[in-house]
């Protein structure tokens, strides 16, 4: 499960020029002046145990979903005591009195249904989407957990989880690059006892003292129907959904009542200045955090406001001088978090290599000079507001986005429907208020700011700073403690009906494909369709072929850095001006470099869809070649390269992909190149390719929204009037498997408190007729959260956070991957796991679990259309690959027709344990001795570069 720092921030969930109606029970109602209304219904009201239910009605798929959100959150917890409602997200996912250990994931994927589960601070929530006919199972599992789970918190199940979340933490905080600085932060801006003061997945060493005790009275207090709101929203009868809630849900006994926390905002006397030499950072980062206030306050809403003008876009005062004109960074951003309690301001800046931070706080406070100087006007906040349009609306485009609004505002304000005020908080926004806030909270006001920097590169902290207190766990001997599961009878809490028994699911809902359009320009232009009405927006994908596969082996990195300069503005409008533009229209546009295309995408009201499209025009065919924004874009791309060195997934992946595919292939390298051939590449590359590359007889559009194709194809006219087609050559780069033995890579990152572990060989191509077969196959394997590694090396071990295998591929043959980040002392026994698992599977697997992969992947082709995003990856799939419209109902008959003999045929063919490549990334000097007795064919110390080394020489 994931541990989240959720920022619901209030300006996400607003829109502004449409019209729109929350109705309840009480027909409470808002209309906004506009042509165009977005109505969602709701319905609520409360059982007599004093839960809160809300439902609401969305016949556009065949699917629900259910979302309950508990009122605790790690504020709930105590000093000596924190951790406890992050540990029991995981508990309450492992068994119940009535559901057995591990079954609620497989029975929720069973029934082609997805789930997890978030804490945060203020809250935690749980939540299924899954195809209607499952509603039911899904409300008789949450209930089990809420009401029917205490007595199975054994102490052996409290231990496995315990070794989970502490994975968790190792891998999200110890082992990253800066993972410590909001334990920094948090302790040095609330004080002792303050509900903030703590991390939500909380002390290891409060964790490790936990009792089983503890846990128990921590959950009988907060875990009650009393606590909590459940939304049910997606395709469903009332009357009979009530029905079902009340046999569920309605015999669970209230639990003694939770008195709301009160906002406990917080000042500091004086500013404190902190530095910690990060193990895992290759360069400095910046923070400065102010106190400010709690949510759903005017200031709230205006701090907003303030973090979005003073850092994000060509404007802002911090591109401008931290950027732009000082060269200081190249990645920085600011955001407001007020949470129920208290909030903050914060201001993050990475240092480019080598800057100080010193300098950039010094710089910071230009910025912020800068900012009084200019300030605000209208036309600033008016652009604000122009995009929360559209983001309200991808928000609202999923029952389960619509279920996570309704249960937050009614766990934080009490009104489902609060979305009313939450509109007019933010229309009222003005350039007065924005200027306000930041005189009130910011200038001249104390903060905290902490210098993390690289170990032994003390000359780049902030000066005055003192050394922050920051624990880091200690690497233990590889000897792994071995829990003992001792088979505790529990005994059930009696219930009215027979909760043992999992309720009957009914027939399936049926595959229904959005029918989709195809034409092709007058200039090669293949565009793709399809037409959806629920929302008024647009969502678009320009695809151009050849990508990464273009690049010069020699000065890898151009296809990358065209995606950045188109977007630098064009012959007619600056890079500021063509930023505002697209802002305006409450539109994104975007472009990417992948292995094998460039890619843009674009999402946009409907209303503004003409207006767009002509900006992507001249964005594709007017450059601007703007040497200046060049040679930012190129610094900013050196520095992201230096950056990347420092993470151990990221060295794992390029050392992978490099010794797999071999130095001959471009595929080996990653598509922003090296630092030394970036900076080798002149504006004048880029030309050459744009003038080669670029053309409409390569490309395919791909439109889905409320727009027919006869309005599509029209709007494209401009687009297939300028864009003359030319011929494109796309190199061909060969693919060879030659591995013929098991060898085992180890990458040296001295002190890792985690081992990345990456396994694998050469695939398939997605064209290939085994490839979805082969899918189909892994599924059991390592494909989800069932898969055979994730349960024994979380469920069973506790030696990861998770563990997943699968193919990828694409017209060129990708890889077979199994992989995990493990506890460092784990590292060799789960890398044998690894390898045993995988040769076990070619053995065969039961009928039991053949049946259980067919029900997860065709049931879950329920879910599969709902988002506008959704459909705009299967047009992506068809136009890409040359897949016919119905390729997912071809899907379905190959998953119907798997039996155990091709599942094990192909299993031998394309898993063969001993030709694969070992990689392990981690600590050497712990970990790399072991190896040489564990049967492999050949074992390397190696390089980040992938090349052959020894110990002495990979510390640096």
């Amino acid at each position: 499960m994931m541990t989240t720092k959720k920022r619901f921030n209030q300006s996400m969930l607003a829109v502004f020029t449409v019209a729109l109606t929350f109705t309840s029970c009480k027909e409470k109602q808002v209309v906004v002046e506009d042509t165009a209304a977005l109505s969602v219904e709701f319905e609520k009201y409360e059982l007599e145990n004093g839960l809160d239910v809300i439902l609401h009605q969305d016949k556009s798929d065949p699917i629900v979903s259910v979302a309950i959100q508990y009122n605790v959150g790690s504020n709930r917890e105590k000093t000596g005591r924190t951790g406890f409602a992050h540990l029991f997200e995981h508990m309450l996912f492992q068994e119940s009195e009535n559901v057995p250990q591990d079954q609620f994931f497989k029975k929720i994927q069973d029934a082609g249904g997805t789930l997890n589960g978030g804490t945060w601070k203020d809250g935690t929530v749980y939540y299924e989407v899954v195809p209607k006919n499952a509603m039911e199972t899904v409300l008789w599992l949450e209930s089990d957990r809420m009401g029917y789970l205490i007595n199975t918190i054994t102490e052996a199940a409290f231990n496995n989880q315990q070794e989970v979340v502490q994975n968790e933490k190792r891998q999200r905080v110890d082992n990253n690059p800066y993972g410590h600085e909001g334990w920094v932060l948090d302790k040095n801006i609330y004080p002792e006892g303050h509900p903030y003061n703590w991390q939500v997945i909380g002390e290891l060493e409060d964790l490790q003292n936990a009792t089983v005790v503890d846990v128990k009275e921590f959950y009988d207090k907060f875990y009650g129907p009393n606590n909590a709101t459940l939304v049910l929203a997606g395709d469903f009868e009332k009357e009979d959904a009530k029905a079902l809630i009340e046999k569920y849900f309605g015999e669970i006994k209230r639990r003694q009542d939770v008195e709301p926390l009160k906002p406990q905002p917080v000042t500091i006397a004086e500013t404190v200045r902190l530095y910690h030499e990060d193990n895992f950072a290759n360069t400095a980062q910046l923070n400065m955090v102010w106190p400010t206030t709690y949510q759903y306050t005017d200031d709230a809403y205006a701090l907003d406001f303030l973090s979005e003008l003073i850092s994000s876009g060509k404007k802002a005062p911090m591109f401008k001088v931290l950027e732009k004109e000082k060269e200081l960074s190249s990645r920085y951003y600011a955001y407001n978090k007020s949470q129920v309690l208290a909030g903050e301001f914060h201001v993050t800046v990475t240092a480019n290599s080598g800057k100080s931070l010193n300098d950039i706080e010094k710089a910071m406070f230009e910025a912020f000079a800068l900012f009084e100087k200019e300030g605000v006007t209208d036309r600033d906040v008016e652009r604000i507001k122009a995009g929360l349009e559209t983001d309200f609306y991808n928000g609202i485009s999923s029952v389960l986005g619509k279920s996570f609004q309704l249960a937050q505002y009614n766990t934080f304000t009490g009104d489902p429907g609060f979305i009313e005020k939450d509109i007019e908080n933010i229309k009222k926004v003005t350039k007065e208020d924005v200027m306000r806030v930041y005189n009130t909270y910011i200038k001249g006001k104390p903060f905290v700011i902490t210098s993390f920097v690289p170990k032994g590169q003390m000359e780049l902290i902030a000066e005055n700073s003192t050394k922050a207190a920051v624990v880091e766990e200690e690497i233990k001997d590889n000897v792994v403690e071995v829990i003992e599961e001792v088979q505790e009878e529990i005994v059930k809490t009696p219930s009215k009906i027979d909760r043992s028994i999992a309720p009957a699911q009914g027939e399936s809902p049926g595959l229904n494909v959005p029918p989709s359009w195809t034409s092709t320009l007058g200039n090669g232009l293949k565009v793709y369709g399809i037409e959806q009405n629920e929302i008024p927006t647009v969502n678009f994908s320009l695809r151009i072929d050849g990508g990464h596969l273009l690049d010069d082996m020699h000065k890898n990195g151009v296809a990358n850095l065209m995606t950045d300069i188109l977007m630098e503005g064009t012959k007619n409008k600056t890079p500021e001006q063509l930023e505002e533009e697209i802002e305006m229209l409450g539109a994104s546009i975007n472009m990417y470099t992948t292995n094998e295309a460039i890619v843009l995408t674009g999402n946009t009201l409907v209303r503004n869809f003409d207006k767009t499209i002509a900006l992507v025009k001249e964005i594709l065919l007017e450059p601007r070649w703007d040497e200046e924004e060049f040679a930012r874009i190129k610094t900013s791309t050196i520095n992201g390269i230096k950056r990347s060195d420092a993470d151990p997934n990221t060295v794992a992946d390029r050392v992978y992909k490099k010794l797999l595919y071999g130095k001959d292939h471009i595929f080996s390298y990653l598509t922003s190149g090296t630092a030394a051939s970036v900076e080798e590449i002149t504006i004048e590359d880029l030309k050459a390719f744009y003038d080669k590359n670029f053309s409409p007889s390569i490309s395919s559009m791909h439109v889905v929204g409320k727009i027919n194709e006869a309005t599509v194809l029209e709007t494209l006219k401009g687009l297939e009037a300028s864009w003359a087609a030319k011929e494109v050559t796309i190199p061909e780069y060969p693919v060879v498997n030659t591995r013929d033995k098991a060898s085992l890579y180890f990458v040296d990152i001295p002190g890792a408190k985690q081992s990345v572990i990456s396994i694998g060989n050469i695939g398939l191509s997605r064209t290939d007729k085994d490839f979805f077969p082969a899918e189909v196959m892994n599924y059991k394997l390592g494909g989800s959260f069932s898969g055979n590694v994730n349960l024994i090396l979380r469920e069973e071990k506790g030696y990861t956070y998770g563990a997943r295998s699968g193919f990828s591929g694409s017209k060129i043959p990708g890889t077979f991957t199994a992989s995990s980040s493990v506890r460092t002392n784990t590292t060799g026994e789960s890398v044998k796991i690894f390898k045993d698992e995988i040769a076990k599977y070619k053995e065969g697997i039961s009928i039991e679990d053949l049946d259980f992969t067919k029900n997860a992947l065709i049931k879950s082709n329920a879910r599969r259309f709902e988002t506008q995003g959704s459909l705009l990856r299967m047009l992506q799939e068809m136009s890409e690959y040359g897949l016919a419209s119905n390729y997912i109902e071809k899907e379905e008959d190959i998953i119907r027709n798997m039996t155990l003999e091709a599942h094990k045929a192909l299993a031998n063919k394309l898993l063969n344990q001993d030709k694969m490549a070992y990689i392990v990334v981690g600590d050497a000097d712990t970990q790399f001795e072991q190896f040489k007795l564990m049967g492999f064919d050949e074992v390397k110390l190696i390089t980040k570069d992938g090349e052959e080394s020894n110990l002495d020489s990979t510390k640096y």
